[in-house]
């Protein structure tokens, strides 16, 4: 018998400066970029704009906030869930994160770092803030290409403003076995978009549609683009929003980055009309975000299978 290939997620060129709306290009990549996220929910993207030194950097201070104390680390607090310090989690003892909310301003940046650092550190506060904004750029951009392909420009200017940035960087210990060992449970992002980086540590997998894992292979340019539960709810399932998890087996630590963008507490997740019809019929009452993140972390909401649909499905 034969060798199948192993499956591998689509990689998306968005480095070439042509890449402006309008532009032949833009439409090329928007193509490729609406046909990634219907079918995978996720994809690989090549990123110019995040040069190797700021990437190299954002992992080296990663590294060096996890070696603070933990009682240092406990001072990165968030009345939201999963927004602060996370540690000591019994269902993922390889696993640690911590939340920076709004790392885009500088502000927010130098008030957590002087939490963790009284002497300061101005090296981590740049380093995190410039990749925080970076990124940022390119959610936006998959954001406005989706909402092209979808035809729903006249909600961009809304649905651009509705939401605010994450950063969550986290930390995944090696087993110190070859055996493979779950770093964090299967799930969905609860957010519109995420954008992950990592160290050269694999242990990222997506679930496709037909119930199969892609173990991801990732280059060191590369990061990867998932749609959240909210955007799969804004579009009226019109996306995938795809199952992931973290497998870890050997001794390397793995770090990754993330960037959330979220929608803002208060503002009311609800698909526009043009994406309901008889295909698609409408899945969701609206609902506020932050308020279905308080179901999704009680008892009932870990249990569910689908906790959105649980909290406001029709």
């Amino acid at each position: 018998m034969g060798c199948e290939t192993p499956l591998r997620l689509p990689a998306i060129d968005f480095s070439k400066e042509e890449l402006k709306p309008g532009s032949v290009e833009w439409e090329s990549v928007k193509a490729q970029v609406f046909k990634a996220v219907e079918e995978y929910g996720c994809f690989e993207a090549f990123f110019n704009k995040v040069p190797s030194d700021l990437r190299k950097g954002t992992i080296g201070a990663i590294e060096e906030l996890f070696q603070l104390p933990l009682e240092t680390k406990l001072k990165n607090v968030s009345k939201k869930p999963f927004h602060g310090y996370v540690g000591q989690y019994p269902q993922a003892p390889l696993f640690e994160s911590m939340g920076i909310d709004d790392a885009i301003l500088p502000h927010n940046v130098d008030a957590l770092t002087s939490a963790l650092w009284p002497q300061g550190n101005p090296s981590f506060s740049k380093t995190v803030q410039s990749f925080s904004e970076k990124i940022s750029e390119l959610d936006q951009t998959v954001r406005r290409m989706i909402i092209e392909s979808l035809g729903l420009q006249k909600y961009m200017e809304e649905h651009m403003n509705s939401t605010n940035y994450l950063l969550r960087v986290m930390k995944y210990e090696g087993p110190q076995t070859p055996e493979t060992k779950t770093g964090l449970h299967a799930h969905t992002d609860k957010n519109i978009v995420t954008i992950l980086y990592q160290n050269q540590v694999d242990g990222l997998e997506v679930k496709t549609k037909n119930g199969e894992w892609i173990n991801l292979k990732l280059s060191p340019e590369s990061f990867v683009v998932m749609i959240g539960d909210s955007f799969y709810a804004w579009t009226n399932g019109r996306l995938y929003s795809p199952y992931h998890r973290v497998m870890m087996k050997g001794k390397e630590v793995r770090y990754s980055v993330g960037l959330f963008s979220i929608p803002k507490e208060g503002y009311m997740i609800k698909a526009p009309e043009e994406v309901i019809d008889e295909e698609y019929p409408l899945l969701f009452k609206p609902y506020d975000h932050v308020k279905f993140l308080g179901f999704y972390y009680t008892e009932a909401g870990q249990r569910a299978q689908s906790a959105l649909t649980t909290y406001c499905g029709l």
